[in-house]
């Protein structure tokens, strides 16, 4: 019976995975745009921005789900258009909403680790003569680096966040859940199953996330022992 579970559940991994890629992929790119705008220091844009972050981290990501995959189907001038194509797609409207979820917590991530970069740096950048747009170009992928580690965790949540899809129709890991429970009745060892998955991917993933934070984070470690030898350096004899 257990064997039999787990092969109709795991039916749902690719979706479930593919969901978390494509979501994050869309998310990354909106971060990015998202922070680099807050850091231009424009006050009309930074209020529509923070209006976003505000709907979006202070909403649940269920309602979202239903507000993108249902909303669009109450007005007329949507589904009459071209982009009801996609709205009416619960596949679509899952990654919307998972990625714009994602886009606001890791804008607010990304653009702390702007915030959290030391004034010297700024001051250089200014020195050399180069404008607000020109340093942020080389200060963001520098804070990005900094911001892995939280980045990191916000990978697992889209991951975990992707259960919710099943609610519109998604057949992933919660999917076939759920659609095995409404015919065996095991509720205790179907979604044993389907946490024990989740428990596995997650764990698995923040393995490699953490092989790759050191990786990344390991030019922090050379730029100490630098700072450390030239002040030895320079010590008197």
């Amino acid at each position: 019976m257990f064997q039999e579970y787990l092969s109709v559940i795991a039916q749902g991994i690719p979706t479930s995975l593919l969901l978390t890629v494509v979501s994050l992929l869309i998310a990354f790119c909106l971060a990015l745009f998202l922070t680099f705008l807050l850091s231009m220091e424009n006050k009309w844009v930074k209020r529509a921005v923070n209006l976003y972050l505000m709907l979006f981290t202070g909403t649940p990501l269920l309602v979202q789900f239903f507000l993108i995959y249902a909303g669009p189907g109450q007005f007329q001038w949507i589904i009459d258009s071209p982009l009801w194509y996609l709205l009416s797609n619960a596949w679509f409207c899952a990654a919307l909403a998972l990625a714009l979820n994602s886009a606001a917590y890791s804008t607010q991530l990304f653009h702390g680790a702007v915030k959290a970069i030391p004034k010297g740096q700024w001051e250089s950048c200014a020195a050399l003569g180069l404008n607000r747009i020109q340093t942020l170009k080389i200060l963001i992928p520098y804070a990005l680096k900094r911001a892995l580690p939280s980045y990191s965790n916000e990978i697992i949540l889209v991951f975990k966040g992707t259960a919710l899809a099943s609610t519109i129709t998604i057949m992933d890991i919660m999917g076939y859940a759920r659609q095995l429970y409404g015919t065996e009745y095991d509720a205790l060892t179907i979604y044993g199953i389907a946490g024990g998955i989740y428990l596995i991917i997650t764990g698995i993933a923040t393995l490699l996330l953490r092989k790759l934070e050191k990786k990344v984070l390991a030019f922090e470690h050379f730029e100490v022992s630098l700072v450390g030898f030239s002040h030895l350096w320079k010590l008197p004899c």
